[in-house]
């Protein structure tokens, strides 16, 4: 699940940025509100963590430029300010959610993880496909025998984004893109080994390779 993080302040974007991190995110922090409208177009975000002051201008006005665009990344507001009014500009220039400071970064966690599961047309924190259930508070995957499995932080990551939209390809430079933030570098050797991985933990008629194309989670089990 990659995330874009928005913040200047940089001992909490860093703090932040650990803290999402061990929470299953992928994480790209900017500090500007150029490098904000320029990032939310250019990459695929599961959602985007936007303060509203930036040092060169104003968070709404980057939300405002990615709606423009037909965006749909969900979208949570940080804000220092109190007043209703900003929460109000915030919600109608398109924001799915606000967080004012000071908060807890758990806080911030189960809101982001709100908006994604939203944005994928769903409540439960359990992510169901082809009889397969993903836990994602545990991070662990049960099989259709009812088998739970532990999954690693990438494990997890990896079979969250095919569980999300089964049936659908996925590229490995897709796959990449979801799994690691840009300053990684991570090879295409990478995502074939977290594949085997995967499927020695839940069957390997889990995950379809269609090649040339990518991988897939089966649906016609």
């Amino acid at each position: 699940m990659r995330l874009l993080l928005v913040e200047d302040d940089e001992m909490l974007a860093l703090s932040l940025t650990r803290f999402l991190r061990s929470a299953g995110f992928a994480v790209d922090h900017v500090s500007s509100a150029q490098n904000a409208r320029a990032m939310g177009l250019q990459e695929d975000y599961r959602a985007a963590v936007l303060d509203i002051g930036l040092p060169d201008g104003s968070g709404l006005e980057v939300l405002e430029t990615w709606r423009q665009a037909r965006s749909e990344v969900p979208v949570l507001l940080l804000t220092a300010r109190g007043g209703w009014q900003d929460k109000v500009n915030g919600l109608k220039a398109g924001a799915d959610d606000y967080l004012a400071k000071p908060f807890h970064a758990e806080e911030l966690v189960a809101r982001i993880n709100a908006l994604i599961r939203r944005s994928e047309g769903r409540v439960h924190k359990v992510l169901q496909a082809s009889g397969f259930e993903l836990d994602e508070e545990r991070k662990r995957v049960r099989t259709p025998e009812g088998a739970w499995h532990g999954l690693t932080g990438t494990e997890f990551r990896l079979l969250r984004c095919l569980m999300a939209r089964p049936g659908r390809i996925f590229s490995k430079e897709e796959l990449l893109e979801q799994l690691y933030n840009l300053d990684a570098d991570p090879s295409h050797n990478v995502i074939e080994a977290y594949i085997r991985r995967l499927r020695r933990l839940i069957g390997r008629d889990s995950i379809t390779t269609l090649r040339g194309q990518g991988y897939v989670f089966d649906t016609s089990q």
